[in-house]
């Protein structure tokens, strides 16, 4: 980071050739966005860098500037000269020495600001941001908000100002009693203060009658100020005050003076906030113009996709791609944006070696050492140079620097001579730009350097597009089809005469006509196509739209689901709590021997309603023809017991074996013929034989189980039937264990074990009920 705010950037880049390019605009944008003249100084001082790593730290420092830190620069001012000042031994004025403690003390803000926000690049930046708090704390101590030097800033000033203003008071005080006294004499009943004293204006006529000093007189000679003899000594008290006021006021503003030159960390502190007023600038640029980083490329591969010229408003954007294309020839007619396309490129790779976006959607681009310009129409009569004598100029330098390390743009190849020796000497260039393997754009007119691009590899024809039915360029660029010139289409269109349009065409010829035929014939193609194009993507879109409604659809089914599943819920918990208190309010009743039967009945018909409203799962459908499907009854030869088949996987099948799971082959069973499903007990039964001895909980919270068990108990225990069998599960016991202290509490529970381990083992509970 240089230290001299004065001292450009050193670069390789010719002015000549930056401001060809329209840079210097670029640069005043770049201007009115900073906020200090410092910033403004750094920004038309900025030159495009050959170093590749210093562009990508200062890219690196502009998206922490876009989006990590958010640099305020106000409150800033350029103190340079007060600071020479200083440093030349001079007193600076109170508003003087604020200016540069509000400075400072804003750099050390934006320090923090950077301290806390940075990703990590402008934290390297700020390091530049000296200390300077002993300073700033003085200067702001010392003086207030207008720059005069508070009362408190020595012991001593503050001493002469106490006394300062009761002694005025004391002197107002006698010169108003003396106002009585002086009536008469008086031209005005007032006290005044003349050349730091305070005097009555007495009549010049009656000035003999008193006693006292003239001090001052009007400027009409009608009134002389007089200083009454009784407050001279205290006036004179007064004068005194005052310059020994005026004295330490002094030494103050020299000591505060004396620190500023002392302190050697502004230089570095003003350049650094500088470099970040530049890269503020940037950032706001970068958000004004919607531009987007580039990222670097090897030598000689250039990238910009949608890429427009910055400074255009409303640009029609376009791709520019070089690398094995290594040099475009663009052919078309005048106004159609062939110029403006060469100066896009060339902004780009200017805007992004000084760090900066780029007005492209994505841009990849090489680290050139120069640009190399001819663009214009530069002739000078002084120095007896005709427009084609100073393109070859220009031409002479773009060859003698042109490589794959530089840029080359070159307007109207050929031009300003005779076309048949104009067209031959762009082709040797070319060949030779070719030879020294350049990257660059070229324009031209010239028909025989379309032909020649046809067959060269490395060079490819292009052209801006132009509507002929409204006579207007589309700006648009057609890489690898040459431009016509539509000179007769033009004419003809603009109405002049059919005889001279043909006698134009006969003396062109038909060779002559040949070129721009094809080249009507692959527009017409070219139409053609980007007509089926368009028809493609609107079906494209039409097809993404419909994707798009079904997906919104199907989300709004599924959140409809998701309702009815959440109000099911709702109306089942409702329902669980409301049996729940039924059930506990039939328990309450069925402790008097008296009610018990009716109880029952009643527990009875409220188990029936219950499972008649139960939703029933829907069987799974078998495959047709299978006649082993999930429910069949099978014979396990292998483990001497029957089962019922719980899933069918392929040939494997899952069978329930009592209490155990297991999974055998189709070929190691035996179907079992489907017998009526006899009669199982249940508690729902309205007799003594439905009851149901085995009492399934396994998956149920701890207070519906216990609930379940207790009317189970009862149940069991009004029908004399014993044992109970509690299926529970093993998992972690924590079931089990709550059950069972809950069966220690029941009275009309006389025991309870285990079953037996292949009965289930500690996953059930027998429990005998007393009788």
């Amino acid at each position: 980071m240089p230290s001299d705010l004065s001292v450009p950037t050193v670069t390789t880049f010719p002015e000549a050739a930056l401001a060809t390019l329209d840079f210097p605009r670029i640069r005043e944008a770049l201007a009115t966005r900073t906020a200090t003249r410092m910033g403004v100084e750094r920004a038309r001082q900025l030159c495009p860098s050959p170093d590749a790593g210093r562009i990508g730290r200062e890219l690196d420092e502009l998206e922490d500037a876009l989006f990590g830190v958010s640099l305020s620069l106000g409150g800033i001012q350029d103190i340079r000269p007060v600071v020479e000042r200083a440093r030349d031994g001079r007193v600076l004025l109170g508003q003087e020495l604020l200016e540069v403690g509000y400075t400072l003390d804003a750099s050390m803000s934006v320090r923090r600001a950077v301290a806390q926000n940075s990703r990590g690049p402008l934290r390297e930046v700020a390091m530049g941001l000296g200390e300077h708090g002993l300073l700033v704390r003085r200067v702001l101590e010392s003086l207030d908000r207008s720059g005069e030097v508070r009362d408190d800033a020595s012991p001593r000033l503050r001493d002469l100002r106490r006394r300062i203003g009761p002694l005025r008071d004391r002197i107002r005080e006698r010169l108003t009693n003396t106002l009585e006294q002086w009536s008469d004499v008086l031209q005005e009943h007032i006290v005044t203060l003349r050349r730091d004293r305070y005097v009555l204006p007495v009549q010049a006529s009656r000035v003999g009658q008193v006693q006292g000093i003239i001090v001052d007189s009007s400027g009409t000679g009608q009134t002389y100020f007089v200083e009454p003899a009784a407050v001279t000594p205290l006036n004179n008290e007064l004068a005194r005050l005052l310059l020994d006021e005026e004295a330490e006021v002094r030494r103050i503003l020299t000591e505060l003076s004396g620190l500023v030159a002392q302190d050697e960390a502004i230089e570095q502190t003003l350049s650094t906030l500088a470099e970040l007023d530049l890269i503020a600038a940037k950032a706001r640029l970068a958000r004004d113009w919607r531009l987007n980083r580039p990222e670097q490329a090897p030598d000689g591969l250039y990238t910009l996709r949608e890429a427009r010229h910055p400074l255009i408003e409303d640009a029609v954007a376009n791709d520019l791609v070089l690398g094995d294309t290594r040099l475009l020839l663009i052919t078309g007619p005048n106004m159609g944006g062939k110029t403006a396309t060469l100066k896009t490129l060339g902004l780009a790779v200017l805007m992004h070696q000084c760090g900066m976006y780029v007005a492209a959607s994505k841009a990849a681009l090489p680290v050139v050492q120069d640009v190399l310009v001819d663009i214009g129409d530069e002739q000078s009569i002084e120095a007896s140079l005709s427009t084609f004598a100073a393109h070859l100029q220009h031409l002479r330098q773009v060859l003698e620097g042109a490589s794959i390390r530089t840029l080359v743009l070159v307007d109207e190849l050929g031009s300003g001579t005779d076309p048949a020796e104009g067209a031959a000497l762009a082709q040797a260039m070319i060949e030779q730009l070719l030879a020294q393997d350049a990257r660059g754009v070229i324009t031209s007119h010239l028909a025989p350097l379309k032909l020649f691009a046809l067959e060269t590899p490395g060079l490819k024809n292009a052209s801006m597009g132009f509507d002929l039915s409204a006579l207007r360029p589309t700006y648009r660029l057609q890489v690898g089809q040459p431009g016509r010139s539509y000179a007769l289409a033009i004419a003809r269109r603009m109405g002049l005469p059919e005889g001279v349009l043909g006698r134009a065409e006969n003396i062109l010829g038909p060779e002559g006509g040949l070129l721009e035929a094809l080249l009507e014939q692959l527009e017409r193609e070219r139409d053609q196509l980007r007509g089926e194009l368009e028809a493609a993507q609107v079906a494209r879109r039409g097809a993404e739209g419909e994707l798009s409604r079904i997906q919104q659809e199907r989300a709004t089914l599924n959140s409809r689901r998701d309702e009815l599943i959440a109000e099911a819920s709702q109306k089942a918990e409702t329902l669980y709590v409301n049996a729940l208190e039924q059930v506990r309010g039939l328990r309450g009743r069925a402790r008097e021997e008296s009610a018990r039967p009716r109880v029952l009945e009643e527990l009875r018909q409220l188990r029936r309603q219950a499972q008649a409203t139960r939703p029933q799962p829907a069987a799974p459908e078998a495959p047709r023809g299978d006649p082993l499907r999930s429910g069949s009854t099978v014979d396990v030869p292998a483990y001497g017991a029957t089962g019922q088949v719980l899933e069918v996987r392929g040939d494997e099948l899952v069978v329930q074996l009592g209490v155990m799971k297991v999974n055998v082959r189709r070929r190691d069973v035996r179907l079992k013929p489907e017998e009526k499903p006899k009669v199982r007990t249940s508690f729902g039964g309205t007799s003594p034989t439905t009851f149901r001895s085995e009492l399934q909980l396994r998956g149920q919270h701890v207070e519906e189980a216990v609930e379940e068990l207790r009317q189970a108990i009862g149940e069991a225990h009004a029908l004399k039937e014993s044992p109970l069998r509690v299926v529970h599960g093993k998992g972690q016991g924590v079931l089990r264990r709550l059950l069972r202290d809950y069966l220690k509490t029941d009275k009309r529970v006389e025991s309870f074990h285990d079953a037996e381990p292949n009965q289930g083992g500690h996953g059930v509970t027998i429990v005998n009920i007393r009788r």
